[in-house]
């Protein structure tokens, strides 16, 4: 993502090789930016920033528990719970979505 490219020039990171063109750059999963002498013009992207969000549709979750689990057990073990509805699981895993 565009954004993952914002790297202050000082903290970027090499990525590529002396010469190496901005097609061939990108082509690696690199950022590419000759606007800057004296720094790496192919460089290391920032990290996708994650989240971890409970699934709001019932019927997608994966089920993290067992039949009976408390909700402090399943939350102990990292999970979501939600008593509802029935048929689906109530302590289940987590989303990651990118921000």
């Amino acid at each position: 993502a565009k954004c993952q490219c914002k790297v202050v020039p000082r903290e970027r990171t090499n990525c590529g090789y002396p010469g190496i063109s901005a097609a061939e750059c990108k082509k690696i999963g690199c950022c590419f930016n000759a606007s800057v002498p004296s720094v790496p013009w192919c460089y290391n992207p920032k990290p996708k920033k994650v989240r971890k969000v409970c699934p709001n549709d019932p019927y997608t979750r994966i089920n993290c528990g067992y039949p009976g689990i408390k909700p402090r057990e399943c939350t102990r073990k990292g999970c979501c719970f939600r008593a509802h509805p029935a048929g689906v699981p109530w302590c289940f895993y987590h989303r990651v979505v990118e921000e």
